[in-house]
């Protein structure tokens, strides 16, 4: 396995050596969006410097515009494994959402079913529900099983029926770090000719994608969450980019991944995307100097977070279970890390999330507390009422000493009573 050096790593993102309130912070943030790369703020920054114009244009600024879409777009298509003509760009995975949902339900007649679930993020399931109630669809939801906050495949298994026209999944839980078995639901899909739609924006971050592999029909991420600006990503099958009608405006292009893009795309945050890519890239041929092309050198990167993550995670966890009246929620087997990112929800007894994530905050040591939107998981665990969940999330830029001020912090907080 490539290995993977976070003093390296640390060294490209300036946010990570800056002081606030007198310390350098300790960023257990990373679920909710990840510090950037020093090489990210100057791509933008040049962008709106020598580029900054609409496109398609005649002039010189709009050409430079028109390139840096284009090679955003080629870059998009190296990390997911994908054709660049099978890109759309948007605000977020939200937005994105919505909008193909929409143009989804041109396709659905009253009765069609659509399948969701207690494990995903609400990005995933308000669209559906929204959509619903629109054309006169029904929507299943499938279940989660409460000791390791995995999902219930047997009750998805038994949802999906010749009725089902679509199943709405996440690659991985923004609140628990669950990895699903993305490949298994789309095969199961495939079987009563369903589409499989994907949320991996929690997933992105942690580990190389291949939609090609997966066979889904769409899957959405956002580069906020892997290193980048707000920028939101989608990815479709070729033939449902030409097959199914957008929402636009009358003179924008009949045809390619630009009738999805509604409005002026974020021309900067493209800019700082493409430099995204290529530090991943800069970090994969460290790790994996034979990498013949960007598309290798990005899975060697993935694969070496992954692994690095894996090892920060069973320190982090097998430190959590020590702590007396933890609970943690989620898969605690190292043997079955394969199925998790390194992300963390805990409850302490006597504390709400709120005032551990307050009393980190005053350490230095900043997480979330909440329900992260994913609320049919937060009241499937009834944690809802009660302030939701303390999250801990590690990324590659995350280290073991951090690890440790965690733990010593939070095992004086049990013990303060």
């Amino acid at each position: 396995m490539p290995f993977l050096d976070p003093f390296w790593v640390r060294s490209r993102f300036p946010a990570l050596s800056r002081e606030i309130d007198g310390r350098i912070p300790v960023f257990f943030d990373g679920p909710g969006g990840s510090q950037v790369p020093g090489s990210v703020l100057e791509a933008m920054s040049d962008y709106l410097v020598t580029a900054n114009a609409n496109a398609h244009g005649a002039f010189t600024t709009s050409r430079r515009t028109d390139e840096c879409i284009a090679s955003a777009r080629a870059a998009a298509a190296d990390l997911l494994g994908c054709g660049a003509d099978e890109v759309v760009f948007g605000a977020n995975m939200t937005t994105l959402t919505f909008a193909f949902s929409r143009a989804i339900g041109r396709e659905l007649e009253p009765g069609d079913e659509m399948i969701v679930t207690r494990l995903d993020h609400d990005a995933n399931v308000s669209p559906w529900l929204a959509l619903a109630d629109e054309v006169g669809a029904v929507v299943r939801v499938a279940d989660v099983r409460a000791d390791d906050c995995t999902l219930d495949m047997d009750d998805l298994k038994r949802l999906i029926n010749p009725k089902t026209r679509l199943v709405a999944i996440g690659y991985a839980s923004n609140a628990v770090g669950t990895v699903n078995d993305v490949a298994a639901v789309v095969r199961l899909a495939r079987a009563v000719g369903a589409w499989v739609f994907v949320d991996a924006v929690h997933y992105a971050p942690h580990g190389p994608i291949d939609v090609r592999a997966l066979d889904c029909d769409f899957l959405v991420c956002s580069a906020y969450k892997f290193f980048g600006p707000h920028v939101g990503i989608l990815y479709a099958k070729r033939q449902h980019l030409i097959r199914l009608r957008p929402y636009k405006v009358r003179p924008a292009p009949e045809e390619g991944p630009s009738r999805w893009e509604t409005g002026t795309l974020n021309h900067e945050g493209l800019a700082g995307f493409l430099a995204t890519v290529d530090y991943l890239a800069e970090l994969g041929r460290r790790v994996l100097p034979s990498a013949s092309n960007r598309r290798a050198a990005l899975a060697a990167a993935m694969e070496a977070g992954r692994e690095y993550e894996r090892e920060l995670c069973e320190q982090l966890i097998a430190g959590l279970l020590k702590i007396p009246g933890l609970t943690l929620y989620g898969i605690a087997d190292p043997a079955r890390f394969a199925w998790r990112t390194p992300t963390v929800a805990v409850r302490l007894a006597g504390k709400s999330p709120a005032d551990l994530a307050l009393k980190l905050a005053e350490r230095g040591i900043f997480t979330w507390h909440g329900n992260f939107y994913a609320l049919g998981l937060s009241e499937k665990l009834k944690v809802e009422a009660d302030g939701g969940f303390l999250r801990i999330g590690l990324l590659a830029y995350n280290t073991r000493e951090e690890v440790k001020w965690l733990l010593l912090a939070l095992q004086e907080m049990a013990a303060s009573g």
